[in-house]
């Protein structure tokens, strides 16, 4: 089938365009009000991929004219230490968004940290009673995962089809796998997620009309999996050492891209696929956290 033509969802051009109307927004309030929006963002330790997700972040506040506060915590920050971080940005009326970029080392509980940002705060929408509404029928969160929100943004965007379809989630990590999955079960898709314990994983995604990649592996899902016609969404971010970059490394999808194109009918690159909509959708439910407190 050499005349197929992939369309390549550029995640870069769809964030541009939501982070045009949160400028506009931003401008509104501060003419209206005299207040902008407020991120603070907390990071332990020195993660590769956690580090380019929130120097993005940094440079996009700052383009629609959000305010950011950076809190670099080193990687052996006690949890009770986190904690009273996460207090003093809950009593700050000057931040309408916390976020604590996941994963956290491991000896911290995870939960316990999130538990504690205040609900109206929880800009990333991990916290338990965010994703417990995410997960009910007829219920809804203050707010949704930036990455799976992004994801379906993606895909409503580019005028694909999710009701009845067949959507495969690969990975099931609260950051992104279960969240996306609760998602497209909202908007009436037939779910099924793989994960390290499915037997014959691939037998599944063949029969996926939208491939949801977000298992943290590199070039896991093959070209030949991939059912002709299918949306791929790609969430990977696999840092693979690259002596030619100025880095070190560069990162790569969970999706064997250059396979993938032959078959798939649309598929997000990495980088510049979901990534962006990531950080655009972390400004839109910090903008939306805002206008909340600010307009009452």
């Amino acid at each position: 089938m050499s005349d197929h033509k992939v369309t390549i969802i550029d995640g870069k051009a769809v964030a541009q365009t939501i982070r045009s109307e949160i400028a506009a927004e931003v401008r509104r309030l501060s003419e209206t009000y005299g207040k902008v929006p407020g991120l603070a963002v907390v990071i332990v330790g020195q993660r590769k991929d956690s580090q380019s997700y929130v120097n993005m972040k940094r440079k996009a506040c700052a383009e629609v004219g959000i305010k950011s506060l950076d809190l670099d915590l080193p990687e052996d920050v006690s949890e009770s230490d986190l904690i009273c971080k996460v207090h003093e940005l809950n009593a700050n009326p000057d931040v309408h968004g916390i976020l604590v970029q996941l994963p956290l080392p491991k000896h911290i509980n995870e939960e316990k940290i999130l538990t504690e940002i205040s609900l109206g705060k929880d800009v990333d929408g991990f916290h338990p009673l965010n994703i417990g509404k995410l997960a009910m029928k007829g219920r809804d969160p203050l707010f949704v995962p930036c990455t799976p929100k992004g994801c379906i943004e993606l895909l409503t965007r580019h005028g694909i089809t999710i009701k009845g379809k067949n959507a495969v989630v690969v990975g099931r990590s609260n950051i992104v796998g279960l969240p996306v999955s609760l998602l497209l079960l909202k908007e009436d898709a037939t779910v099924t997620i793989v994960h390290s314990r499915t037997k014959e994983p691939e037998t599944i995604i063949r029969n996926a009309d939208i491939i949801i990649a977000a298992a943290g592996q590199a070039a896991m899902i093959k070209g030949s999996w991939i059912k002709p016609g299918a949306a791929v969404i790609d969430v990977g971010t696999n840092a693979v050492d690259d002596p030619s970059k100025k880095s070190g490394y560069r990162l790569v999808g969970d999706v064997d891209f250059q396979e993938a194109c032959k078959a798939a009918g649309c598929i997000t690159p990495v980088p510049g696929g979901v990534g962006p909509m990531t950080v655009a959708m972390l400004l839109k439910n910090t903008l939306d956290g805002a206008k909340r407190v600010i307009e009452g």
